[in-house]
């Protein structure tokens, strides 16, 4: 197969082109240049496979970031997903009538969630959520919302900042605006942290009466204290309230499903999106009836909801990622990362805190310059040939030989940046300016 031909010789350039056609540069913040590093971030790819990306000038880098945002859990280009899926073009991905894998990707979904009743599909993960919210609130009859992580750019979310503009800071993602979303929104959507219990009590005890659900991330960078999910199960039911597991960043990282099975602790509704269909769009709403069946009272609908990619796409990640013990070995890499970290950071006197379930690992630089030091490791490691930030997410493609190149690779970057935070040269050793550390515009 043949490469396909570009107008342009790099990235950088055509990023450029970018800018100005497509306001804020790309269509999602995660994959912004200025998130990674300005200027001299490869930003295109023009073919990837396993772990390995193809920058558009030809050159090769080995992904030990976030590996397509998390959604190529199996890896870029899963041989067997793609060829089930290449079979179903052939006999058409779209028609008039519904394709039947919808029906048998729901018997799957339900089967590895007992709990779960009944399922809806949408496509990213995002729209998933604002579906598990319209229902929540066609269920109950009530507004309000208490939440916990981040959600997604949708109104019910972004309305938390129109009351206080730093409302979701602590929610992943700092600096997003609320430009857009109508005003009449606001006090609708009230935000607790994680392991706040207390939070949420207060938010319970203010607006119990009208809160349709309560949205969480089950778990993210850190795990539950103990009783924390459990009181949380048990406030919902107290008050009324629908709890809705956002499995999207979490779910099939532990086990194949839910990471809510882990804790025995079972939502109302589940979402699921980003890793259960390899880097194809599909998402999945998955419930109990009596909630699920509020969906036939609001008009929920779309087109390509049911195509017949996403589910084919899904159905085969998922049976492959049961198959092969995926988790076993997303665990097993990610506890290497974190562990190679911690060594290496031991060996070069650099302050670097760990954290994150071992698939979705992160550090953090503890100085007050960190921004520009995670930036200068990011130009380092990309000039070594990877793809890197402060964050891994394991897929089963990482081999033991890309984690030993990364680590080696890693303590002679973390050796650099020592040096350089020593002598005060950390901003003059860039080429460019510091990433970004969250929401801004573009200029």
């Amino acid at each position: 197969m043949t490469e396909p031909q570009s107008v342009v010789s790099s990235g950088e350039e055509l990023y450029r082109k970018a800018r100005k056609r497509i306001p804020g540069g790309t269509q999602l913040l995660s994959k912004r240049p200025e998130m990674f590093l300005p200027e001299q971030w490869p930003s295109y790819y023009s073919r990837a496979k396993g772990v390995e990306t193809w920058g558009l000038d030809g050159k090769k880098y080995i992904d030990m970031s976030y590996c397509g945002i998390g959604a190529t859990v199996l890896g870029y280009a899963d041989p067997d997903v793609d060829e089930a899926v290449r079979e179903v073009i052939a006999r058409g991905s779209m028609a008039t009538l519904n394709c039947p894998e919808e029906v048998e990707l729901a018997e799957l979904l339900c089967e590895l969630h007992p709990w779960a009743d009944m399922v809806r599909y949408a496509r990213c993960g995002g729209e998933a959520m604002a579906i598990a919210v319209r229902i929540a609130r066609a269920s109950t009859g009530r507004d309000k919302l208490a939440f916990c992580g981040y959600h997604g750019w949708h109104d019910w979310y972004l309305s938390a900042n129109l009351a206080e503009e730093n409302a979701l800071d602590g929610h992943l993602l700092p600096g997003l605006q609320p430009a857009g979303v109508p005003r009449g929104l606001v006090g609708t959507a009230l935000p607790f942290r994680y392991n706040r219990i207390d939070e949420l009590e207060g938010i319970v005890s203010a607006h119990g009466s009208e809160l349709a659900a309560i949205v969480m991330e089950p778990v993210r960078n850190q795990h539950p204290q103990p009783g924390f999910l459990e009181r949380i199960r048990a406030i919902a039911t107290e008050i009324g309230a629908v709890l809705v597991f956002d499995e999207i960043t979490a779910g099939w990282r532990l086990n194949t499903g839910g990471v809510h099975l882990l804790y025995n602790v079972v939502p109302d509704i589940a979402v699921f999106a980003k890793a259960m269909s390899n880097g194809y769009p599909m998402a999945a709403i998955i419930g109990i009836e009596e909630v699920m069946q509020a969906a036939q009272s609001s008009f929920i609908s779309s087109t390509y909801w049911t195509e017949r990619i996403g589910p084919t796409a899904a159905l085969a990640t998922i049976l492959k990622h049961k198959r092969c013990n995926v988790p076993e070995h997303l665990i097993k890499v990610g506890e290497r990362i974190q562990s190679g970290w911690r060594a290496a950071a031991d060996a070069t006197g650099l302050a670097v805190t760990v954290t994150g379930i071992p698939p979705l690992s992160h550090f953090s630089l503890d100085y007050e310059n960190a921004q520009a030091i995670r930036t200068l490791f990011t130009q380092i490691m990309l000039e070594k040939g990877f793809l890197t930030t402060n964050a891994f997410y394991a897929t089963y493609a990482h081999q033991d030989s890309h984690v030993e190149k990364y680590l080696e690779a890693v303590e002679e970057t973390f050796r650099h940046l020592s040096e350089a935070i020593e002598r005060g040269e950390v901003e003059r050793r860039l080429k460019g300016p510091v990433a970004h550390s969250g929401f801004r515009r573009l200029t």
